[in-house]
């Protein structure tokens, strides 16, 4: 997962067709689904948070590519429970989401 500030501002902007300075949190899940990045913008700057699972998976029931939760959802995800979401339609076809 290499994708810093100007690769994740990129995919929220051209794949997701989002504004990446709206506030909201924006993350990102690799393939393996055992690393996550997310990019927020504070009114001041971007802020980048990662985390690395040491076992196991982060798991999302919903498989489409782009997933709306709410702060509890994030949590509980954070904390390795299965959780669901509101898919969103709109992401532009032909992105890829990886973050390689």
């Amino acid at each position: 997962m290499r994708k810093s500030f100007d690769g994740l501002y990129e995919l929220v902007s051209r794949c997701l067709l989002e504004q990446p300075t709206s506030g909201d949190l924006f993350i990102f899940i690799n393939r393996k689904k055992t690393y996550l990045k997310g990019l927020i913008w504070d009114r001041t700057g971007f802020v980048i948070i990662a985390k690395k699972l040491e076992r196991g998976q982060f798991r999302l029931r919903n498989q489409a590519e782009k997933v709306v939760i709410d702060r509890s959802s994030l949590r509980m995800l954070l904390d390795g429970v299965s959780v669901g979401g509101t898919e969103i339609s709109g992401s532009k076809q032909g992105c890829s989401g990886r973050l390689s």
